[in-house]
């Protein structure tokens, strides 16, 4: 089941692209735009990634922090990162395999995956806005933007 609207996110630590931890909690006093996607290096998650990276990220005040999460190593993580320029946290749920997205209700156990599931979470720790799409269909960052200011 899906985190719900007004429960408290569940928190978690990841270590993200350059194999820092980070703790969900850690970000206490600052809105977080949490964003699960299924494969690093794949279409659709580049396409998601790269419209967060273009469109969202230097728009956001600085009270909020785009946190990317997928099932992927860290190394791969790192690469993509790299590659494509993302300077936003890409954590990997490596290991335990897909603890984090089952924690939020986004893993799909048939393929192993999280799916499209993005959660806007505020300064208290609060799930103030969530949206689940299937796999192979891309989230409009838009709404991102939306939801965002809905707690300004």
């Amino acid at each position: 089941m899906t985190v719900e609207v007004g429960s408290l996110a569940p928190d978690f630590e990841l270590r993200d692209q350059h194999g820092t931890p980070v703790r969900l909690s850690g970000h206490r006093g600052r809105k977080i735009v949490l964003i699960f996607y299924p494969f690093a290096f794949s279409s659709v998650c580049h396409g998601e990634l790269s419209a967060v990276r273009d469109g969202l990220v230097a728009t956001l005040p600085d009270d909020v922090q785009i946190l990317a999460v997928s099932v992927d190593s860290i190394f791969a993580q790192r690469a993509w990162a790299d590659g494509e320029g993302y300077t936003f946290p890409l954590l990997s749920d490596f290991w335990p395999h897909g603890q984090v997205a089952r924690a939020y209700g986004v893993f799909d156990d048939d393929r192993g995956v999280a799916r499209r599931g993005t959660f806007i979470i505020d300064g208290e720790g609060v799930v103030r806005w969530c949206v689940v799409n299937p796999i192979p269909e891309a989230r409009d960052i838009a709404e991102y933007r939306t939801a965002l200011a809905g707690l300004s």
